[in-house]
């Protein structure tokens, strides 16, 4: 399988153009929804450059060796926001369409759970691979060849609080 490697400076590039692209269509929406964990911090670029609301939604299907195994995704219960209620328009962001079924099932919960908010949801990810069985609204990146994508923060994936403590010379005194 192809990899692709990012840096913590392409990755903020990558969120600045989702946003302008967003921006250049000229659709308007009144709440920003990411998906945790890959969505959170284009959710919260999106939401401070847009002044909207944003929601907050867990979902996951990842794990086994690596977080390489796709098994049955689970939602949490709710959309955590401060929002008095649920926006009309609902961007739904995420990093990236790998097989599409997150965000193909996403979309249904909303609509079923917050049915009486909701009018209108379009979606935008950074990268949308080919092998994605849905297709965003609005994307960076197409990926024809279904990379495995390395993102900048997975480096804490694989970093122990002691590692860190010691790579940022704040070792704990042994006398204390």
């Amino acid at each position: 399988m192809p990899e692709l490697f990012v840096s913590w400076s392409e990755y903020h590039q990558l969120i600045e153009k989702l946003a302008v692209q967003v921006h250049q269509s000229g659709w308007e929406f009144n709440q920003i929804i990411c998906l945790a964990r890959g969505g959170l911090r284009i959710g919260d670029i999106f939401s401070r450059l847009y002044r909207q609301p944003l929601g907050i939604l867990a979902a996951t299907s990842y794990g086994g060796k690596g977080d390489r195994v796709r098994g049955k995704l689970t939602f949490a219960r709710h959309v955590t926001t401060t929002a008095e209620q649920m926006g009309s328009h609902v961007l739904l962001v995420d990093d990236l369409l790998d097989s599409g079924v997150t965000l193909k099932e996403t979309i249904p919960w909303l609509k079923q759970n917050y049915a009486d908010h909701i009018v209108e949801i379009r979606t935008a990810v950074i990268w949308h691979k080919a092998c994605s069985v849905i297709a965003p609204d609005y994307c960076v990146e197409f990926l024809e060849d279904n990379p495995w994508i390395h993102q900048p923060f997975e480096a804490y994936e694989h970093m122990s609080l002691e590692n860190l403590a010691a790579k940022l010379g704040m070792q704990k005194d042994p006398k204390e």
